[in-house]
């Protein structure tokens, strides 16, 4: 949005639509699902419009609403990451940063991840996602950017540069 962020608490920028679904997950383990998604809405005082988005993180993820008042460290890998993307939704994001929420789920948690990631982008929520699953994260992605050794090397489309034959060798294992 053209201002810098430098040196802005976490909560500021929570409150200006900036929020991360780190690595890991980070849940608050003893805390039922829906006092999760509560907390990701502590910024809010629209209590209406809070329990809509509760409800609509359940009709993202129904797993969720079936255990709602289930501790959420009790939960598996794959519905810990849904709970930590349903809970970022709750902040009303306006740029939602995922560091990679595929890791460690299984193939059918995977596709359910990025179909996530992908109806959020289309109801107009930027998306910056890290992740090491390349021909995935490139296949959704309308710009990659590809790093080495912390410094970009190459940019561009993500269908673009799927297709690179670079890419393709160093990153997609061909």
């Amino acid at each position: 949005m053209g201002k810098s962020i430098k040196g802005q608490g976490a909560w500021d920028l929570v409150k200006q639509g900036l929020v991360m679904v780190p690595e890991g997950r980070g849940t608050f383990t003893r805390m039922t699902i829906t006092e999760n998604l509560q907390m990701g809405a502590y910024i809010r005082s629209d209590k209406k419009g809070i329990e809509d988005d509760i409800d609509k993180v359940f009709a993202i993820f129904p797993r969720l609403k079936e255990r709602r008042l289930q501790l959420a460290g009790t939960m598996s890998g794959g519905e810990q990451q849904m709970l930590a993307m349903g809970r970022a939704l709750m902040t009303q994001p306006k740029v939602l940063l995922l560091d990679e929420p595929s890791m460690g789920l299984s193939p059918i948690m995977v596709d359910k991840i990025f179909e996530v990631v992908n109806d959020i982008h289309k109801q107009g929520v930027t998306i910056l996602l890290v992740e090491q699953n390349a021909s995935r994260a490139l296949q959704i992605a309308n710009r990659g950017y590809v790093m080495e050794s912390g410094l970009v090397t190459m940019t561009g489309e993500g269908k673009t540069l799927l297709d690179d034959p670079k890419v393709r060798a160093a990153y997609l294992g061909e």
